[in-house]
């Protein structure tokens, strides 16, 4: 019986399903996303929340824990930097899982994994377009076009 076992094995070592999560999370944490089964989906969710957390206190201890755990200094940086502040008002959950339908190859069942809280879309801004000499406000005038004259009857 399987009580109180909570590792999903994935049919692969532990030293593999390690290095496995790691670089799913590190490219969850580059990306923003990451398409891949549901499986592995549900194994990364709590890596990634637990990395958020260390990046929420953002010690020096911490950040060394995180980066034993991802292996890169700059995917640190960057979650701690940029990925752990939209959170500092969150209690957890800060991934989602969206299912996405069931892979052509094999039929394996696919997700998306997620940060819940996105980066906003970069807006230009309209001071920068006017002194480019575009205005974002106007547009161009067209000439307008000669009125068609009517056909008689």
């Amino acid at each position: 019986m399987r009580h109180r076992q909570n590792t999903t094995k994935l049919g692969r070592t532990s030293q593999h399903r390690d290095s496995m999560l790691a670089n799913l999370v590190g490219s969850l944490i580059r990306h923003e996303r990451v398409r891949t089964t549901v499986s592995r989906a549900k194994a990364a969710r709590p890596v990634a929340e637990k990395l958020v957390t260390l990046g929420k206190k953002g010690t020096l201890h911490h950040r060394r824990q995180a980066i034993s755990a991802l292996h890169e200094t700059d995917l640190v940086h960057k979650l701690f930097a940029e990925i752990a502040p939209r959170f500092k008002d969150r209690a957890g959950g800060y991934t989602r899982i969206l299912r996405l339908g069931y892979r052509q190859g094999d039929a394996a069942p696919t997700a998306l994994l997620e940060w819940v809280v996105r980066p906003a879309p970069v807006v230009e801004d309209v001071v920068e377009n006017s002194a480019k000499g575009k205005s974002k406000d106007t547009k161009a005038e067209k000439p307008a076009k000669p009125a068609k004259p009517e056909k008689k009857k």
